[in-house]
Parts: C-alpha cells; structure tokens; sequence
C-alpha cells in the first residue's frame, strides 16, 4: 500500500540544509557517454556484452533528477542527457547541480585520484556560501612519505607527517577495508612490529617503479591507531565497494573488538556507507557511545529502492548517532542524488511512520534534521575551513 506523503513534513526535509560528511570532489574535465557511464557504476570491469552501464538504478536516477536542471524533460534518452551536458561548461553543470544539492558543509575525502578531481578551493568556488573542508586518508599520509626514511624511522616520520596533514582538517579516513579486511588484530602493534612490517613493506616499494601502496596489515593497524591518537572523527569504508575488496570481510561486526579498545579513547568512529550491513553497523552505533554510521554511497546505487536502505538504518541505531553523506566522487549528478534520494527517502519512510500513527510530524522533522545535518555538527565540531 502507497504512503501518503505529510506535506508539513515534505517542505521541512526539502528545505533542509545538509551536512555532507563524507563526499570526494567533483569532475576537473567534460566526460563523454562512455566515460559518464563508466562513472555510474563502483564497478571496474566493462559493463557485459550486449548490457548498457545505463541501465541501472543510479543511471534512472539520473535522467529523473539531473535532466530537469540542464532544461531537459526527465527520463530523456541518456544520448541526449549527455550531450545536453556537453553542451554546457563543466562548471555550469557543477553550479547547477551542486547548487540543486542544499549542502552547507562539505567534509572532503582527498586521498582518492585527486589528479582527476578539483582541487578544494576551485569546489569551493562553485558553492558559494558553502564550508568546504578536509577529511585526510591515512594511507596516502603512509603513502607519501615511503621514500622519504628507513624502516626503523617510518613510525615517526608517519607520526609527524599526519600531524602536518590534519592540522587543518576537520577528520580523518581509513580505507582498511580494501586493503586487507576487518578481520585485523585489533590491538595496538608493537614498535618491533612495525619496524619488521616497514622493512617488508619497504624492500616491496624499492623494488617497484609503481606508487607505494600500503596494504600490510601491521602498518595499516598502526595507521589506524595514530589516527584515533588525534581525537579526530576517524571514518572507515563499510562494506559496498568496488571488486577490490572482499565484501564479506567487510561487515564491520569483524570490528567488535576494536572498538571496544577505541572506546575509553573517545574518538567518533564513523561507519561509512554500511550496505548491505546496516543493520549490524545499527546495532554497533546502538551499543558503543562512539560509532556513528552513514548509509550513503548505497542510496545512490539503490536509486528508487533508498527508502529500504533508508529506513533499515535506523531500525536499531539512536537517531543522534545517524548521518547523512553522498560519498559523491567525480560527476557531480551523484553529489545531487545522494542529497535528493536521501530526501526522498527520508520523507517517504517518516510519512509512512507518522501515518500509522507511531510519530508525529514534529518528531519526524526532528529526526530528519538530526541526520541531515545537527548529528555531524555535533561530532565533527566547528568548521575549519
């Protein structure tokens, strides 16, 4: 049975200004069919034979929500959407559709092709009246500085490089996740073991004329833990992910222990994305005063179905611990639908509630607008950029 949508609260969340907590910076150059539908998909591998990359959640998405804002008529054929966007200068697509998003605070993951992406200040230029601020990736701080030293110094050179990186930043990133999994020793590492995992790890990096990426699971526990040391809201990518990672060693249940040791820290953990484990990253913001959790990334690729995934997440999570985020990187049609299927989702889930009786329109507006933006107030602090 459809849900009729409260039009008190319809108007509250489409107004809302939102806190964008994780997101990544839009396209530096104009993109082609082929690019753009490469783009639409967390996949790496061309689309199969015989299959379109357009058809798809995401790709309808877009020719509902984004083609109205380039004068076009919604679900146009993707061809004509395209070259309608052609057509356009690159920064007129971003003031249109970025402008479209109603974000105030945009916290910024740097750490991923950044050679392809605007730098922050040009962002920032093409959100006028918008916060634009850093969220620095521990692995590219581990990254940057492999040549730099020897293997018994790398803790101290990582020590002082991250001290330089977030000085300005408003959190940090780890993309643990990818690299090896969640199914990590959870304590501490040693400083011996850190100097044997350097001297492996570096001999590697000597070897090879590729850029150094760290994925030793000694260097990335130390990475981690050097992070939560700067009291600094530390995210962590949970789950949904291109085929670099190995999903089921993603469920962030495997970071039980962990957190636990990070408790009496205080630092926020920030459960990023969740799918298709948002019940279990609900039920670890429910039970440790320090996890929060985000389903974004997955309301874009669920397209229509976000208000499943939407409503899954806050089954068992307190609504104070419950953010909102797009996970945008590159075409900035994902930095509006992340804010425009949220929304939707958000009024079709709390209408549905109100109409049974369970909430009223106060609380629902209330809620939304934890999420939206007053919960990543609250935990990422004052703005810094």
């Amino acid at each position: 049975m459809s849900t009729d949508v409260s039009p008190a609260l319809a108007e509250a969340v489409g107004a809302l200004r939102l806190v964008d907590h994780h997101v990544h910076s839009s396209l530096a150059a104009p993109v082609g069919l082929e690019e753009l539908g490469g783009l639409l998909s967390e996949s790496d591998r061309p689309p199969a034979p015989g299959t379109s990359p357009f058809d798809s959640q995401v790709a309808y998405a877009v020719r509902a929500h984004c083609a109205p804002l380039l004068d076009l008529d919604p679900h146009v054929p993707m061809e004509d959407y395209v070259a309608a966007r052609a057509a356009l200068p690159v920064e007129e697509v971003d003031r249109r559709l970025l402008g479209a998003a109603g974000v105030d605070r945009w916290l910024i993951d740097t750490g991923f092709r950044g050679d392809a992406l605007l730098d922050l200040p040009t962002f920032g230029s093409r959100v006028p009246g918008a916060s634009v601020e850093e969220v620095v990736r521990l692995e590219s701080v581990l990254e940057g500085i492999a040549r730099d030293g020897d293997a018994a110094s790398l803790e101290l050179r990582f020590v002082e490089a991250l001290a330089t990186a977030s000085a300005g930043a408003i959190g940090l990133k780890s993309v643990i996740a990818y690299r090896h999994g969640f199914d990590f020793d959870p304590a501490r590492p040693t400083t011996d073991e850190v100097r044997e995992a350097a001297s492996h790890w570096l001999a590697e990096v000597e070897r090879s004329d590729a850029e150094p990426r760290v994925d030793h699971p000694v260097l990335l526990r130390m990475a981690l833990w050097h992070g939560i040391d700067t009291g600094l809201p530390l995210q962590l990518h949970v789950g949904f992910g291109d085929p670099d990672l190995d999903l089921h060693r993603c469920d962030p249940l495997l970071l039980t222990e962990w957190l636990r040791l990070v408790e009496p820290t205080g630092t926020p953990v920030m459960l990023l994305h969740c799918y298709p484990f948002q019940r279990q990253a609900g039920f670890l913001a429910h039970a440790f005063p320090h996890v929060y959790l985000d389903v974004g990334l997955a309301v874009n690729y669920v397209g229509a179905a976000a208000p499943t995934v939407i409503a899954e997440s806050l089954e068992l999570a307190p609504f104070t611990k419950v953010l909102y985020s797009s996970d945008a990187w590159g075409p900035s049609e994902l930095h509006l639908l992340g804010a425009q299927l949220w929304r939707r989702g958000m009024t079709t889930v709390l209408s549905r509630w109100v109409e049974d009786g369970e909430w009223s329109v106060a609380d629902a507006v209330r809620v939304a607008t934890l999420v939206g933006r007053e919960n990543a107030e609250r935990a990422y602090g004052g703005r810094r950029g």
